[in-house]
């Protein structure tokens, strides 16, 4: 099935989105016959939550995923289309409603295949064993002596003998359950047809051609448009009205506290009144630190909320003592902006026994509960429904927009579209929190890493929880007030498999919960807190390699002992045709000076290995990436296509985020509201070539992929630096000004 419908502005239906051989349905409508049914909601335990086969044999796979722009859609029916025997052209893929697929919570830590992916891949394998059992019953043939195929149950000595899958089910239902600890006879990986071969992603064609509909798309009938009005610094209070808006349109000014949004019968009006409100503001309550150096003498010195030791082996500290060199540093990561490219947008309405929330983040699920406590309703009257949005790699300003369209609509009995401006996204979503990291390590006489001391000392990246579960979790909560936040201790901790004798990996939260009604709320970015602790783990092992004159790549591997992350230290090495060295290059021609970095770290089962080349003019300190080879390994590959698109891209938000990205602040408020006060990437600064390596690739479990890549590009890219300038940056972003600076101090001693 090809095309893409329109938006369809009906309470229990959504839209199609879609390409060649796959129709995305978000929201798709329930039929009569399975409407009462699924009034409770869908159970993972009935195979019917999961699978559903129509007259016309096509088959609804539902998911409790979103897409974040990876393209597991896509993957997801390679799956279902081999385990249950039917083209991936009759599949279509249900995801993110609350109403229509089960809680799966939403997408999260690079999920989307490994529990979404596992859970439609056993519900399509019991799903075959069924239908087997059922057309062996209908042809009184011995299940031995039937295959499936094209989606119907054939006699394999006479394939003219057979039923289709809708034959076999009364309604296109199962009507079983599903054993999730079962064992099912799933497919032999060898008669796979669709899962791991590179096939197109079915959402590209659409987008390409500005076909595809996204959540700033939807439409209801009657809906009325609003803007927020944030206060000017943090802690400011609000104290009358001066000026109202005056615009034609206008409906209302609300206000609840701290939270102001303007509601207008058409979106240009609200953007009108939003700019004629005249508020009177208090002074600010509290003050952030002036500046980064403040802020990291802050981190570094402050009093500690909680301690944690996250894993320890030996005696560190004795074994510091004896060592026969050590080696310490700190290293400092800032604030970082979700920045999603395009603003958050949001629906509600709100009826009599029904509440219904479109919505572009990652959790639609939590976000139900949420909806049902600020109404004071059941969650059993409340559906979120997921659409496309701009992308969101963690807690970005989509829940917050949708929560406040829930309130104004609350408020003015109207359906509510909330749509936020650049200043909204980027000032007030969540951040990605700092920290400052003191690493400390002893090399024996024999070059060997006797003594490794991880300490982190920052924010928690869940100072705004992961999902909007509560009422209390949401930014309009915090600037009505009244209601109980539920923060979360998420310490920075780094992850690797080196095999040091005495180790330990700890660190402590300061607190930061005066944060919460300001643009400085902390939360989970892409790979929560695993940039900055492999830039701080990964950049040490570079240099204690430096000081054991070895090469950081020997040096790596003389410490990894688990076969899979040698591997990949090997392959992304082997591929980028690594040559040994003991210190920097740091060797100019014509005023560039060129180096590469290696940096390897795994996250949730997968291991990635990158190595950074780099260019820098040693006049001015810019800087570019030029090359990238990335080693990875996640298990089994579903879709190598799109599985090279995601590494791809994440190497290009890392390389963001490590060359620009910082967020700016005065002592009262967030200073980054645009793309010149946030820069990210631009295309003058894409590497010239990225070098994918798959490892690992075989049938199997299947790993996270969204996220691991972005683990190591800090580290990587740093290491790259040093090894081009003799200069250790320990300080993200690295920005030319901050090269250049390092330039001119002595080289770093070995």
């Amino acid at each position: 099935m090809t095309g893409v419908d329109a938006m369809l502005p009906l309470p229990r239906r959504g839209f199609l989105a879609g390409g060649a051989g796959l129709v995305v349905s978000l929201a798709l409508p329930i039929g009569a016959d399975a409407a009462e049914k699924e009034a409770a909601g869908p159970n993972a335990e009935r195979l019917d939550s999961w699978l559903a086969v129509g007259a016309d044999g096509n088959v609804t796979a539902s998911v409790g995923k979103i897409d974040a722009g990876l393209g597991i859609p896509t993957a997801f029916t390679q799956i279902v289309a081999d385990e249950l025997d039917v083209p991936m052209e009759r599949i279509h893929i249900r995801m993110g409603d609350t109403a229509t697929t089960v809680d799966q919570r939403g997408t999260g830590s690079s999920n989307g295949i490994t529990t979404g992916g596992s859970a439609l891949r056993l519900a399509a394998a019991q799903a075959r064993a069924f239908l087997l059992a059922r057309a062996a019953e209908r042809l009184a043939v011995p299940v031995e002596q039937l295959q499936t195929r094209d989606g119907r149950v054939l006699v394999k000595a006479d394939p003219g003998r057979s039923l289709s899958y809708a034959e076999l089910l009364a309604n296109g239902r199962f009507d079983i359950g599903v054993d999730a600890h079962a064992k099912p006879a799933f497919k032999d990986p060898r008669e796979y047809r669709y899962v791991g071969r590179p096939l197109p992603r079915a959402d590209i064609e659409a987008k390409a051609t500005a076909r595809f509909r996204y959540m700033v798309d939807f439409r209801l009938p009657g809906m009325v448009h609003a803007r927020v009005l944030r206060p000017p610094t943090a802690g400011a209070r609000l104290l009358g009205v001066q000026t109202m808006p005056e615009t034609p349109g206008f409906i209302r000014l609300v206000t609840l506290g701290n939270f102001v949004a303007v509601v207008c019968e058409q979106e240009a009006q609200a953007v009108k009144a939003a700019k004629q409100a005249r508020l009177n503001w208090s002074e600010p309550t509290f003050a952030f630190p002036a500046t980064y150096d403040a802020l990291y003498q802050t981190l570094r010195t402050g009093p500690a909320q909680g301690s944690k030791v996250d894993r320890s082996s030996g005696d560190v500290d004795a074994a510091l003592k004896t060592a026969s060199r050590t080696v310490q540093a700190w290293y400092e990561y800032p604030f970082q902006s979700h920045a999603s490219m395009g603003p958050a947008c949001a629906v509600a309405q709100i009826e009599n026994q029904a509440v219904t929330v479109w919505m572009g983040g990652q959790k639609p699920y939590p976000l139900r509960k949420a909806v049902a406590e600020l109404l004071g309703r059941p969650q059993a009257q409340v559906r979120v429904i997921w659409l496309p949005g701009p992308g969101s790699y963690g807690a970005n300003d989509a829940d917050d927009a949708a929560i406040d369209a829930v309130v104004i609509a609350r408020e003015v009995g109207r359906p509510v579209r909330v749509q936020y401006d650049r200043s909204d996204a980027t000032a007030w979503d969540p951040k990605g929190p700092p920290g400052v990291f003191r690493m400390r390590g002893g090399l024996d006489a024999g070059g060997r890493v006797c003594a490794f001391d991880f300490h982190s000392r920052g924010f928690s990246g869940r100072t705004r929880p992961s999902g909007t579960s509560h009422f209390g979790d949401s930014l309009a909560s915090q600037l009505i007030g009244g209601h109980q936040t539920h923060s979360e201790a998420l310490y920075q901790i780094s992850a690797d498999g080196y095999d040091f004798e005495h180790k330990r990996v700890g660190g402590e939260l300061l607190p930061w919960g005066q944060s919460l009604a300001t643009g400085l709320r902390t939360a989970h970015l892409r790979d929560p807190d695993g940039m900055a602790t492999c830039f701080a783990s990964e950049s040490f092992v570079d240099e204690l390699a430096f000081a054991a004159h070895a090469d950081p790549v020997e040096f790596r591997l003389r410490h990894l002992s688990e076969p899979r992350h040698a591997a990949v230290v090997r392959a992304a090495a082997e591929r980028a045709g690594w040559t040994p060295r003991v210190g920097p290059q740091a060797a100019a021609s014509a005023g560039v000076l060129r180096g590469r970095g290696i940096a390897y770290a795994p996250r949730n089962g997968a291991v990635v290995a990158v190595v950074a080349e780099v260019e820098v003019d040693a006049a001015s300190g810019q800087w570019r990436a030029t090359r990238f080879v990335v080693a990875h390994d996640c298990g089994m590959v579903v879709n190598p296509r799109s599985l090279a698109g995601v590494i791809e891209s994440n190497i290009l938000m890392s390389l963001s985020r490590a060359r620009h990205e910082e967020v700016r602040f005065d002592e009262h408020s967030v200073r980054s509201v645009d793309w010149a006060t946030y820069p990210i990437l631009d295309m003058t600064e894409v590497p010239d070539a990225i070098d994918v390596v798959l490892v690992g690739n075989k049938p199997g479990r299947s790993y996270g992929a969204g996220e691991p890549t972005t683990r190591p590009m800090g580290a990587a890219l740093g290491n790259a630096l040093f090894d081009a300038t003799g200069r250790r940056l320990r300080r993200i972003p690295f920005t030319p000004e901050r090269v250049l600076a390092a330039l001119k101090n002595p080289p770093s001693a070995a």
